[in-house]
Formats: structure tokens, C-alpha cells, sequence
């Protein structure tokens, strides 16, 4: 059963509501929202709703960057060439192509190579400075991984190549021997941000190049449809300079999206649609995610197509990668039943406060979506390993409140490599070590997460009274896109509402229910439909009343828009 979480406003929290709310005439529960996402005045109040190009940082506040500037300026005053080098995801897609589009006015000898998932593995790979040496390349620019590649690097530079690293990821005490490594967690660093993609330190870098040769800023607008697509996949948090890339990135994808990902947008059925973050995440990134993860594709066609210069190149390739995205939908789904069978033959499920499942014929390009799907199911932290090469290869996912890198990172003499973020982690290792790791990591999360960590939770904003929700707060909520990590939709929670008496069982199974809902404040019916809550459908019907959690959003049916509350969980009165 789903644990609804009510946080009470504090007295510092209610005047600072009362004080915007008097200040710009904001609805009151507007007020709250804002400033329970940390906007306490005006002023801030009018940068969250207007976020402006010109408050990004100054990118030569990053470590490292006048050291990066200054190597690339290099490199293109000597015609060097140059490789831009990113992982296989799409944040390493996108960021790849950001700086290969910026950087292509002013080079005819740049390249872009991603490393395929199978062959090479993630990151910084031996085959890619071979490819680097083999065609004179004498910088590489390597983004969305390279952290931790001391070894990949100092071989590098034994064969006279250069390197800049532009990383997002965790760093250990010990930095590669780059020219440069751009990355805002540094223990060093004094960057005002550390939450940026990986396409995003790109793009800090591309800002701090324009800005020291003097090169307008608008060039850099063009480019931030790809950071928008990176920032909502990568699940980072969408606050200050996100908050601004994401929100001007969305327009761009709204109104001028480069060839390549309109391409996307019309195989994805989105054309003509007002696309949101939630539209990246779940349709447009899994596409661009799909060519690096199957064994018949590779993560550069996806850079191809987002390069793409003419309509129907875009179109052609956009059609393969949906190809590889319905292959990787399969699988997934194969693989996920697999893993759901293997942890059905535990014998203590209940009491395991972790999931770790195995099998060497699992194809590796699928298994961290196979661990986001176990986190959901199960609630509780998954880690799904295959075989990979001489090494066992995994994906790890985590349940709120347990970080699974430092988890994962206290295993380290256990591993051949890992990385990542709090909660998602990449990992390998040798056969012989996987019970132990095994066997730690499953005592580890004994020892740290309680039972409240593996239930499912929802953090409610508001309780409102069905007579509050109108178009026009809905209105004015949906100017506080782009939603996302520590900016969520907000949630709200009705007690006591009824069914009006027209509420039905609807979808090709009778799995959903739509309702049509009245309390106490109102007799005017609101409309909500609840996706795959069929059981609750006999309450609903019995005119007995309940409580429900739910989003607020618009119905578009037949050219019409009306509003319609999308239920997240409903709870009979009393339970």
C-alpha cells in the first residue's frame, strides 16, 4: 500500500507564501508551491517563472576551463584534428553532437566517435585512442564519461594525444592526466552548480570557447533542444541552470527542433503537440537510447541522424532507430520476465532488502532498464548483471533515500570499475568476486534501509477542496514547467469526495476507471480518470466516499482541451 506523505508548512514558510502572494497577486496555493520548492521572495518568484539566459554562470568558473579554452583554441589555430568522444546514452549522444554541431563552423578536420556498448563497453575505451592515433587525431574532447579514466588517459598521451575531459559523474581523489577535466563535483571545484548533464558541461565549455573569442551567444540558443533532451533523460535535477537549459531547449524543440529530432518527434506521433519533459523521457530519449543498446546498432547512427542536414536523411534514419527502439521494447520485456521469474524462486523475498539477479545470456544494452523495472516493481534497490567479454557487467538502480553509489563504491575491492550517480550505477567485475559482492551488497542494504524505504510513496503538496481546482490554477501551475527532479509536478491530495454516479469502468480490458467527482464544497462534477486502478471500481460505484491523490492536467479529445485530474492513488475512507 502506497504511504502518503504530508509535510506541514512552518510559520517561516506560511509568511513567506503570504508575502508573494500580497507582493504579485499569486494564488495562494501558487504561493505555497513555489515556496516549498524553495522560491521565498518576489524576486526569485519572477526568475522561476522567467528564467533568463543571462543568469546562466560564468563558465570560466568552472576548474579547468581557461585550460580547455586555451587547448582548443590551439588545436583549431593549428588545424589539428580533433575527436569529440561521449558514452552510448543520451547524454553522451546529445552532448557529442551539441559540440560537434558548434565546433563544425570552425573546423574541416573534427570527427565523433562512440564506443559501442558490446565491443568497447562505457567510457574512455583502448580501441577508441587507437581509432584516435590511426587517423592523426591530436585532441579529443571526451564528454559524459572520462573521470575516472586515469589508465585510458596516460596511454593516451604516451602516443602524443591530448585530452579534455567534460564529465558529470562522481570523481575519486585522484583526476586523469588531461589538459583539462571539466566537472562541477570536483572536491576543488567553486562552480555554483553541480547538477549539470553531461551535455550540459559540454555546452559550459562551447559558451566559455564563444565567449574568449567573442563569438555571439546566439549560435549556442540553437543547441539547447539537445540539452533540454539530455537534462530530462538523464534524470538530473531541474533546478537553476537546468532550470533555465531545460526551459529555453523546450521552446526550441517546440517551435525550431533541429532536423534530427523533429525527425524523432514525428516518428513518435508528437508532431503538433506541446512537448514536455515527460515526452523526452519516456518517447523521445528511449529512441535515441535504443541504437547504442541492441547488438545490431550502434549509438553513432543516433549522432548521424541528430547531425542530419537534410529532411530526408533525418527521416530515413529516424524510422531505423524506431525500428531499434521496438526491438529494445521486446527484449526488455523478455529479460524483465526472466528476472521476474528469478527472484519468484527466492525463498524470502519479504525479507530481502535488495535485489540482485544474474544471467550471462542477458543482453547488457537492456539490463538498466531491467533494473529501473524490478525498483518499481519490488521497491527496493536492483542490480541486474549479464556477462560481458571476460567480465560479469551490471546496472544498478535505487528506491529513495539509499544511495546506491556509495553502496556500490564500498564494494570497490570487489570490482574492476564502476560509476555513476546516487541512484544509478554502473559496475563490473570478475566472476569469481560475484558472491561476495553479492553477499556485501545485500548486507549493506540490510543494515541501512528500513521497511519505510520499500514502500511505495507519494509526497502530497496540498489538500485541496474540489471547488479550488479550475482552469485557471491549473493554468497557472503549468507555468511552472519544465517538471522534473526537485521541481515535481505538484501533487495534491481531496478527502471525502464521492462518485457523482456516472463514473465507469473504461479501457480494453475495464483496467481503468473514469470518474466523474463531487464533495462537499462542490456539486459541480470534476472529471479524473485512474489508469489500472480497476479495483477500486466497486467502491467508487457504492457512492461511499474515499480519497484520492492526483496531478492536475489538460484532456485534449476531438480538437477540445477541458481539464482533468490524473489519479496517482485512491484510498477508501478509513484505510
Amino acid at each position: 500500500m502506497t504511504k502518503w506523505n504530508f509535510r506541514p508548512s512552518t510559520q517561516e514558510e506560511l509568511e513567506n507564501r503570504d508575502k508573494m502572494v500580497a507582493e504579485l497577486g499569486y494564488n495562494p496555493i501558487v504561493g505555497f508551491l513555489l515556496v516549498e520548492r524553495g522560491v521565498i521572495s518576489a524576486e526569485e518568484a519572477k526568475k522561476y517563472f522567467k528564467p533568463s539566459l543571462s543568469n546562466l554562470h560564468d563558465p570560466f568558473l568552472m576548474p579547468d576551463m581557461d585550460k580547455a579554452v586555451k587547448r582548443l583554441n590551439k588545436a583549431l589555430g593549428n588545424k589539428e584534428k580533433i575527436l569529440i568522444y561521449g558514452d552510448y546514452d543520451v547524454d553522451g549522444i546529445t552532448a557529442v553532437a551539441l559540440v560537434y554541431k558548434y565546433l563544425r563552423p570552425y573546423s574541416s578536420t573534427l570527427d565523433y566517435y562512440i564506443p559501442d556498448r558490446y565491443d568497447e563497453g562505457s567510457g574512455v575505451s583502448d580501441k577508441g585512442i587507437r581509432y584516435a592515433e590511426a587517423n592523426g587525431v591530436k585532441l579529443i574532447i571526451v564528454l559524459d564519461c572520462g573521470i575516472k579514466a586515469i589508465d585510458k588517459i596516460a596511454y593516451a598521451k604516451q602516443k602524443g594525444i591530448d585530452f579534455i575531459v567534460c564529465d558529470h559523474h562522481m570523481p575519486d581523489e585522484e583526476l586523469p592526466e588531461a589538459i583539462a577535466v571539466l566537472d562541477a563535483k570536483r572536491l576543488d571545484s567553486k562552480y555554483p552548480y553541480e547538477h549539470l548533464s553531461g551535455c550540459g558541461v559540454g555546452f559550459k565549455f562551447m559558451q566559455a570557447f564563444a565567449q574568449s573569442n567573442g563569438f555571439p551567444f546566439a549560435e549556442m540558443e540553437k543547441l539547447l533542444d539537445l540539452a533540454a533532451v539530455s537534462i530530462a533523460s538523464d534524470i538530473v535535477p531541474i533546478t537553476d541552470e537546468n532550470r533555465i537549459l531545460a526551459y529555453y531547449g523546450l521552446k526550441q524543440l517546440n517551435s525550431n527542433p533541429s532536423l534530427g529530432l523533429k525527425g524523432i518527434i514525428d516518428v513518435c506521433g508528437l508532431s503538433g503537440k506541446e512537448i514536455t519533459i515527460n515526452d523526452i523521457v519516456f518517447k523521445i530519449g528511449p529512441r535515441i537510447n535504443a541504437s547504442g543498446r541492441m547488438m545490431n546498432g550502434n549509438g553513432k547512427e543516433a549522432v548521424d541522424l541528430l547531425l542530419a542536414k537534410d529532411s530526408e536523411s533525418a527521416r530515413e534514419k529516424s524510422e531505423n532507430i524506431n525500428q531499434y527502439n521496438d526491438e529494445r521494447r521486446e527484449l526488455d520485456k523478455k529479460i524483465t520476465d526472466e528476472a521476474n521469474a528469478i527472484i519468484d524462486r527466492f525463498t524470502n523475498i519479504e525479507d530481502r532488502k535488495a535485489i540482485v539477479v544474474y544471467d550471462p545470456g542477458w543482453e547488457r544494452g537492456v539490463i538498466g532498464i531491467v533494473a529501473s523495472r524490478l525498483t518499481e516493481k519490488y521497491y527496493r534497490p536492483a542490480i541486474v548483471l549479464t556477462q560481458s567479454s571476460e567480465f560479469i557487467t551490471g546496472s544498478a538502480r535505487s528506491v529513495q533515500g539509499f544511495n546506491i553509489y556509495k553502496a556500490v563504491e564500498s564494494c570497490r575491492d570487489l570490482l574492476e570499475n564502476f560509476g555513476g550517480h546516487d541512484y544509478a550505477v554502473g559496475l563490473s567485475l570478475k566472476e569469481e568476486n560475484l558472491e561476495a559482492f553479492t553477499e556485501r551488497f545485500l548486507n549493506l542494504a540490510a543494515e541501512e534501509i528500513d521497511t519505510e524505504q520499500m514502500t511505495p510513496q507519494l509526497d502530497v503538496d496540498m489538500i485541496l477542496e474540489l471547488k479550488d481546482i479550475t482552469p485557471k490554477l491549473a493554468n497557472e501551475i503549468k507555468k511552472m514547467n519544465p517538471f522534473g527532479p526537485n521541481n515535481p509536478k505538484p501533487i495534491f491530495c481531496s478527502m471525502n469526495v464521492k462518485d457523482y454516479g456516472t463514473s465507469k469502468l473504461v479501457g480494453k480490458d475495464n483496467e481503468h476507471i473514469r470518474l466523474e467527482l463531487i464533495d462537499e464544497s462542490t456539486q459541480t462534477p470534476v472529471h479524473a480518470i485512474a489508469f489500472g486502478m480497476h479495483q477500486y471500481s466497486e467502491h467508487v460505484k457504492s457512492m461511499k466516499s474515499f480519497n484520492i491523490c492526483y496531478t492536475l492536467e489538460e484532456n485534449t479529445y476531438n480538437g477540445n482541451t477541458s481539464l482533468q485530474l490524473l489519479i496517482k492513488d485512491i484510498k477508501p475512507d478509513g484505510i
